[in-house]
């Protein structure tokens, strides 16, 4: 449950969202959000058939392996691995640099080591011990976020008291472009990083392989999701956008500093003293819980590969705590591999990575849209009766289409994006090679012991 609420509230909604106002206006910044938010969660209601009918930690690529075929569940899985592991990796080098806020003489790579470790041990010694490390994270977040839509809302009526309607929606319309300054088209535009800034809601499908009643727990993650939908994205827009002018010189980083310090309240006339501390520390809690939760679905997509016979049986052992701790080993230096990537790297090398991150979960996304729809047609076919699913995907097969248009849409306009270009091409050659290595491969590892 609590991985559903704080899954994805990252630096995508702390910090990416004052960019999105900037470019697409406060208005325009809510319909992106609201049309991401349908996207999404026509995936979950999908993943939320699929996982409550088949708990597997192999989640996604066991969905893709088991109905569109074991060449592309292969590729699935290593898509999501990829991903996860990249995401780690940056994850990792921005708290370092976010840790010379207050300590700027420890070197960056200091702090590095200190989160990977977190991570690890977070991950190594059991799945209980993973899920209360990110139950707290997630909490703080939630909290976080809960508190600043309380304060919004205090600020709101105060100010309405003080001044009634008057400047209270004057940020969302301007005198040169009305509602959409910058154009529509720069709405279409942020519903393409909308998507990828909900990166993350996905990984309740690995969880609930692990899961205790996952038939029980499930339903009520995917309803937990829809309510952090409405509430925490569109909310907390809508109180930024109120405070804050689309043209404010700190839009691009924490607009949830900005608005914290300049908020007047009752009692506190000249915002929130400490504001820049405060979110700087979620900002690190939010970017550890990133990397804790990628590096659990990295590990279990490499041992769902070697429990399925697609990769060396030696990432399927346990340890005595029942982790994949080979696979987990083999996903935490890949991950470091990342990390000193972004570190030696160009610019434009990051931006590649942070577009393959986005490139490749939305193929996964689409691939859990298919799985359903073809699960779902042979359920049917084969005389067995909706009713008796634990969780019925509502408004089939209309929900899948949305899920694969949507998914698609985004894909095909982050192409044109020229930052973004280049991780896209690089992960569609990654595809490739991921499936001609199945078909060199898929019957050697069956035989391996």
């Amino acid at each position: 449950m609590m991985i559903a609420f704080g899954g994805a509230i990252g630096t995508g909604l702390f910090v990416g969202t004052g960019g999105n106002i900037h470019q697409a206006g406060p208005l325009g910044t809510l319909i992106a959000y609201a049309v991401g938010g349908i996207i999404i969660y026509s995936i979950m209601l999908s993943l939320g058939e699929l996982a409550s009918y088949f708990p597997n930690t192999g989640s996604f690529g066991d969905y893709a392996y088991r109905f569109i075929g074991p060449a592309t569940g292969y590729v699935i899985f290593w898509l999501y691995w990829i991903g996860w592991v990249i995401s780690a990796g940056v994850e990792y080098i921005a708290i370092g640099f976010l840790m010379q806020y207050w300590f700027p003489q420890i070197p960056v790579y200091w702090w590095v080591v200190a989160c990977a470790s977190i991570v690890f041990l977070l991950n190594s010694f059991s799945v209980k011990i993973f899920a209360e490390g990110e139950f707290v994270l997630s909490l703080i977040k939630t909290i976080a976020v809960i508190l600043f839509l309380t304060i919004g809302f205090i600020g709101i009526c105060y100010h309405f008291y003080l001044n009634g309607f008057s400047g209270i929606f004057e940020n969302f319309y301007f005198q040169q472009g009305g509602f959409f300054p910058n154009g529509f088209s720069a709405v279409l535009g942020t519903i393409l990083v909308v998507i990828f800034a909900f990166s993350g809601t996905e990984i309740i499908g690995v969880a609930v392989g692990e899961t205790k009643n996952p038939r029980e727990v499930m339903p009520k993650a995917i309803k937990a999701t829809l309510v952090r939908l409405i509430v925490f994205f569109l909310g907390s827009v809508f109180i930024i956008s109120v405070f804050l002018p689309m043209n404010d010189s700190t839009i691009t980083q924490s607009p949830f500093v900005s608005v914290l310090e300049r908020i007047q309240l009752p009692f506190l006339h000249n915002g929130i003293p400490y504001a820049a501390s405060i979110m700087n520390f979620i900002i690190i809690t939010a970017l550890i819980s990133t990397a804790n939760s990628g590096l659990y679905g990295a590990s279990r997509m490499i041992y769902g590969l070697a429990e399925k016979k697609m990769y060396f049986s030696i990432f399927s052992k346990l340890n005595k705590r029942g982790t994949p701790i080979y696979a987990l080993y083999l996903s935490m230096i890949f991950s470091l591999i990342a990390l000193f990537t972004t570190i030696f790297a160009p610019e434009v090398v990051i931006e590649a990575l942070i577009s393959v991150i986005g490139f490749t979960l939305i193929i996964v996304w689409i691939s859990v849209s298919i799985s359903q729809y073809i699960f779902r047609k042979r359920y049917i076919a084969q005389g067995n009766s909706i009713k008796d699913l634990p969780y019925k995907t509502p408004f089939s097969p209309i929900t899948q289409i949305v899920g694969i248009l949507g998914c698609s849409v985004g894909a095909i306009g982050a192409f044109f994006d020229s930052h973004q270009r280049i991780g896209i091409l690089a992960s569609i050659v990654y595809i490739i090679l991921c499936y001609l290595i199945y078909f060199l491969t898929k019957d050697k590892f069956k035989h391996l012991k």
